[in-house]
């Protein structure tokens, strides 16, 4: 962003047009109880040059993952991307275009999002896909709440303990003061507590909320959970991992109503957490409860394909106040460099990057849990991420291994006070076996 200080001068223009005559004046419209009432605690501007050095300083501090040892997960996951993917994304037409709100002129992003529906209908099982959401908390929020409104007459709502607290912070955000309880399905062994859970699903509970695999990679038993919760007639939302897909069986061959995963990890780098990839779908039946957009196919007058925004219930639009959500957008780009990955992969790839992140990462798992002191707490099975109980802080292990270039896992202790002697340790297909023997030689210090 280039550097445009405003002058008084400047200021005062703004002001006249605007019709004030002051900064105080601006706000008089905020009440005075909520102004800060001083000047903000800020140090003395600086100049340009002063300014483009320093940035560049702090700039100069980051470290990309993709330049250290990296067993992050927790979310954010560091899978390999073809240079292809950069390569299309990079390109004009898609890199510059928005909302194809023209189709006469956006045939090729329309075809892409396109693609990209039916790429996660195939992954998930579903029977409809929207043109991507935010992100995958955002999406998981947008699935409890459309849940929810399927049952006017249902006042609870069931989320998993095993749900990545991040995103279970979401769905609370967003169902705040809405008329529905929010009641914990509690855990046992890292996952989902099956005699508190039948205990819990009466005639009120309209949604059931787990994620699978779930915060701490533990395969929950979805299918008996989307079981017990249909025969009590609530709605399942289930949020995934998609590439785990290439091994699991698909949510909708087990009847989940709603399914939503983050999809940074197909295409996408790790960003430092952001921008991600909403994935939605849904069951046929539920179309016209789905929040953000669908891309439609169909033929013009000389049979020739085409593509358009078919459904998009959004404020903005006919729909106004009976829009299905807040969503106005998507993350298009990021959901044609998604297509785009999985394109390359082929459906052989996808299975195969999944075999690896398995078998790496059961491999890393049993060379750690032999060491002194070292101990996986969850006998669950697990698919790419599994947790650690160490014998010292994990937070310092973290720390002291960050300085070494090992980004050894996620200290637990972030999320959950009762597990600061725990990590979170990610082993996808990009690890090779030497680089987890390096991994487990510098836990072996801590035994």
């Amino acid at each position: 962003m280039p550097y445009r200080p405003h002058t008084d001068a400047d200021r005062d223009q703004m002001f006249s047009e605007i019709g004030v005559s002051s900064m105080e004046d601006l706000f008089e419209l905020v009440p005075k109880e909520l102004r800060l009432g001083r000047p903000l605690d800020l140090p003395p501007g600086l100049s340009e040059h002063d300014l483009a050095r320093a940035m560049g300083d702090w700039a100069a501090m980051n470290v990309p993952a993709s330049h250290t040892l990296n067993f992050l997960g927790a979310g954010i996951y560091g899978h390999f991307i073809p240079a292809l993917v950069p390569a299309l994304v990079s390109r004009g037409e898609f890199l510059t275009s928005y909302t194809p709100y023209q189709p006469e002129v956006s045939q090729g992003t329309l075809q892409s999002l396109y693609e990209f529906q039916s790429i996660v209908c195939r992954l998930t099982g579903m029977e409809v896909a929207n043109a991507s959401m935010y992100d995958g908390a955002s999406a998981l929020a947008e699935g409890a709440l459309m849940a929810m409104a399927m049952h006017d007459d249902r006042s609870k709502i069931l989320l998993a303990e095993t749900i990545h607290p991040a995103a279970r912070a979401v769905v609370d955000t967003y169902a705040e003061g809405l008329e529905f309880e929010h009641v914990t399905i509690p855990s046992r062994e890292g996952r989902i507590d099956l005699d508190a859970y039948r205990e819990l699903l009466d005639g009120e509970v309209g949604a059931v909320v787990l994620q699978h695999p779930n915060f701490f990679g533990c395969l929950e038993e979805a299918e008996t959970v989307t079981k017990l919760a249909q025969e009590a007639g609530a709605t399942v939302v289930m949020n995934v991992d998609p590439i785990s897909l290439g091994l699991l069986k698909p949510p909708g061959s087990y009847g989940a109503d709603i399914v939503t995963a983050e999809g940074q990890g197909l295409g996408l780098p790790m960003n430092y957490g952001g921008p991600l990839l909403g994935i939605f779908a849904c069951k046929q039946a539920y179309i016209r409860k789905m929040p953000g957009r669908l891309i439609g196919k169909t033929v013009d007058l000389e049979g020739r394909p085409g593509y358009c925004m078919t459904l998009q219930t959004r404020e903005q639009h006919i729909r106004r106040e009976k829009a299905t959500s807040n969503i106005c957008t998507s993350e298009a780009l990021l959901a044609i460099a998604m297509t785009a990955h999985v394109a390359a992969l082929g459906p052989g790839g996808v299975r195969q990057t999944a075999e690896l992140c398995v078998q790496k990462a059961h491999y890393a798992a049993e060379r750690i849990a032999a060491l002194p002191g070292f101990r996986l707490p969850f006998t669950a099975p697990f698919f790419k991420e599994f947790v650690v109980d160490t014998p010292v802080s994990s937070a310092d292990i973290v720390s002291e291994l960050a300085d070494e270039g090992i980004l050894c896992g996620v200290d637990m202790g972030r999320f959950i006070r009762e597990l600061d002697h725990h990590l979170l340790i990610c082993v996808t297909e990009r690890r090779s076996k030497e680089d987890i023997d390096r991994l487990v030689e510098a836990l072996s210090r801590y035994s």
